[in-house]
């Protein structure tokens, strides 16, 4: 049966229908089905969140002052931007300003997150759905050096005798039959194309790569005290700073170890200028004709925006935020999330219950009650799904629309956002990239034609990722002028006595996580949380069908993608990977009471 959706797409789920579960190389549990036609081209795709997360009962009725160290645990890979997001809601609420120095801490430490889990997505989670590590064992040492040094001539390690030894590594590994991470790849699948050397080159990088994003978290370590799961502090940073300190344990921050961060800094940079950028142009160069997994990406985005130069100044933000509608690049809507006629959650498709159809409800009055049912022509049983029925509900993620429109969030979005806003670094990057890419490839694709796809998805984020490094060195440079002009300042307690809090307050808190645009809403009464409500960029981007039938970023983004091998569904994972999901942040669990709702029993 064809139907045509809303916002623009058309679905047929006749055909072969295709199960991916689990989806793997995330964080969290996802099911992912299509159908394809006779050629095997997807005409449809249903997306599922299969996980619960309950901390939002577990927030009400505590302190709003802790309410960071419990979402910050709602994932173990973004951690930092839930507590952020957190300490920013409840500022809000309480009407509290941080002081400069810790408005830049914040931003170094949201900015590693953001870089580390880039680099960690694409080396380690998304290249093997483009790289094939076995055909690598066949590769010229010495053509992949000569490849390493077109493509990066200021990368140092390039050497033949470097390249041959990562390769017999490789190979007594692939000899030993203990493949691991490697185990059960497609590796035959003709829809991996790059040459040997390629595949070398990205192995390499990929163990490069692991060694670099360990080294770049002890930033967090020295703000925040650890990693994963940093401390944070409302009101400003839970670190003291002294430049002149002795570096004894314990002591506060001082200069060394300031010097210390700034050189994690420029390893970091880098890394994302001499590797991960010219990986991710190089890869997408060589699968020029993959430009799929467009989806809404090529229609609507959205970002609340975030990076901030100086504290709550909108017009400083370096990541402008906004939203796009009909791929109308000409025209960007202003977001606000505290209006609630723009951010609304539905749950028609959803395994909840609102008591209403068709009823959307804004954060601040969010409730989440579990309705799960398999749809009249679901297959199999409750606990043993065969095929979902995607005209019923089929998912535990919640629909957020903006303004009732479906939206994609995340880099790609967010460069979309500042091409379109013309914010002069990201416009240098886009066009830069797109000039190497088009010169790569012969072609002459323009941003509107390169960045919506999964390809431009992929670069979004090494675009980001860059963008980032560059943005912590300055950070650290206005941190080291504000300290030397005798501001030591990292925390404002001037509100910190919940006696001085009105009786009622509500806020909200929003940060450009590596994932999209997240938000937490917060409400409280009498000195205590009264409602807590997350809305994660999964949450947008993996949304079932809202009430109207529109479609999210997830289900969008697969439509008219050719597959090889449907049995094989690399190029499904492709396109879900490019959003790095994570599911672990996107469903929740909660009760106005905070009740117990259901008993689950595993084996």
């Amino acid at each position: 049966m064809t139907i045509q959706t809303p916002n623009g797409f058309e679905l047929d789920n006749s055909g072969q229908r295709i199960v991916v579960d689990p989806v793997t190389r995330i964080e969290g549990h996802m099911r992912c089905e299509v159908n394809v036609d006779e050629e095997g081209v997807i005409r449809n795709a249903v997306s599922t969140g299969t996980m619960w997360r309950g901390l939002e009962v577990i927030l009400k009725g505590r302190d709003p002052r802790d309410a960071w160290a419990f979402v910050e645990r709602i994932c173990g890979v973004c951690t930092g931007c839930h507590a952020l997001a957190s300490v920013r809601a409840v500022e809000d609420a309480l009407d509290i300003e941080v002081p400069l120095n810790a408005h830049l801490i914040r931003e170094i430490t949201a900015k590693v997150l953001q870089w580390h889990d880039h680099v960690v997505h694409f080396y380690h989670l998304h290249a093997l759905d483009w790289v094939n590590p076995i055909n690598a064992l066949k590769a010229d040492p010495k053509a992949t050096s000569e490849l390493q040094q077109t493509l990066s001539p200021s990368h140092p390690m390039s050497s033949p005798g470097y390249f041959r030894d990562v390769q017999n590594r490789l190979k007594q590994f692939v000899e030993s039959g203990q493949l691991g991470i490697f185990k059960n790849g497609y590796w035959d699948n003709p829809a991996y194309k790059l040459p040997p050397e390629a595949d070398l080159m990205a192995v390499t990088h990929y163990l490069e790569a692991l060694d670099i994003q360990k080294d770049i978290v002890t930033i967090h370590t020295i703000f925040g005290g650890k990693n994963p799961h940093p401390n944070y502090l409302v009101g400003g940073v839970p670190c003291a700073i002294n430049i002149d300190g002795v570096g004894a344990s314990g002591a506060p921050i001082n200069m060394e170890r300031l010097n210390f961060i700034k050189r994690q800094i420029d390893r970091a940079l880098e890394f994302a200028n001499n590797v991960y950028l010219p990986d991710v142009l190089a890869i997408g160069a060589l699968y020029k004709d993959w430009l799929y997994g467009g989806g809404l990406s090529a229609t609507n985005v959205m970002d609340y925006g975030d990076y901030a130069k100086t504290p709550y100044d909108l017009k400083t933000h370096q990541l402008p935020g906004g939203v796009i509608l009909n791929g109308n690049w000409n025209e960007v809507h202003p977001v606000d999330p505290r209006d609630p006629e723009q951010v609304q959650e539905f749950v028609d498709h959803s395994w909840y219950t609102y008591g209403e159809p068709g009823k959307g409800l804004h954060p601040w009055d969010g409730i989440t009650e579990p309705k799960y049912e398999l749809g009249p022509n679901a297959k199999g049983t409750k606990t043993n799904i065969r095929e979902l029925d995607e005209a019923a509900k089929y998912s535990w993620i919640k629909s957020p629309r903006w303004r009732g429109h479906a939206v994609e969030v995340g880099p790609l979005s967010r460069y979309i956002l500042g091409y379109a806003q013309k914010q002069e670094y990201v416009v240098d990057q886009v066009d830069r990239s797109l000039s190497i890419f088009n010169k790569m490839t012969n072609l002459r694709l323009t941003p509107k034609q390169a960045l919506p796809t999964t390809i431009g998805r992929t670069l979004a984020r090494a675009m980001e990722a860059q963008y980032c490094a560059q943005m912590m060195a300055d950070d650290w440079n206005a941190l080291i002028v504000n300290l030397k002009n005798g501001d030591n300042s990292t925390a404002n307690m001037a509100s910190w006595d919940p006696k001085t809090w009105p009786k009622e307050a509500k806020g909200v808190g929003t940060v450009a996580a590596p994932r999209g645009g997240l938000g937490h809403w917060i409400r409280i009464k009498d000195g205590r949380i009264e409602n807590y409500q997350c809305v994660v960029p999964t949450t947008w981007n993996g949304s079932p069908r809202d009430a109207a039938g529109n479609i999210g970023a997830f289900e969008a983004s697969l439509l008219n993608t050719p597959m090889e091998r449907p049995e094989e569904p690399v190029e499904i994972l492709r396109t879900l990977h490019s959003f790095d999901p994570c599911l672990a942040c996107s469903t929740h669990v909660m009760s106005p009471e905070g009740e117990e709702l259901t008993k689950v029993q595993v084996r």
